[in-house]
């Protein structure tokens, strides 16, 4: 990794770790966040994943429409370091750590992979 995106992880790190703890005291089953990204073709390769703890507490959390408030919370927050995104349901998806306990062992490596692989199969890079 080159130390200009060693530069732009920390800050996004940095920029996600707010949005994180200010999730986790509003929405019921939010349990972290995470981030991939090509800095060859940033910021249009960033994916950001939210992870609830089960299918039930993310669907909720959908139902009651805080989906678009995160979502929007994550864009200006990102606006404000400078990091710009237009299509934020492209780079923001939602997860659970038991569909990655079911599907993938709980190896999250192996997930962030495999949803960083279909996003590019669906020519969302």
């Amino acid at each position: 990794m080159r130390k200009s995106d060693k530069k732009i992880d920390n800050q996004l790190r940095l920029v996600l770790t707010n949005v994180c703890e200010h999730a986790l005291e509003l929405y019921p089953g939010f349990e972290w966040i995470t981030h991939t990204a090509d800095y060859g073709a940033f910021p249009k390769s960033l994916l950001i994943v939210c992870v609830f703890e089960t299918e039930f507490q993310l669907a909720q959390f959908s139902h009651n429409g805080a989906k678009l408030e995160l979502i929007n919370l994550i864009k200006h927050t990102l606006a404000k370091d400078g990091i710009v995104l237009n299509n934020m349901t492209q780079h923001v998806q939602f997860d659970t750590e038991a569909a990655c306990k079911q599907q993938h062992q709980g190896n999250w490596a192996l997930r962030l992979a495999t949803l960083k692989s279909c996003r590019a199969g669906n020519g969302a890079s």
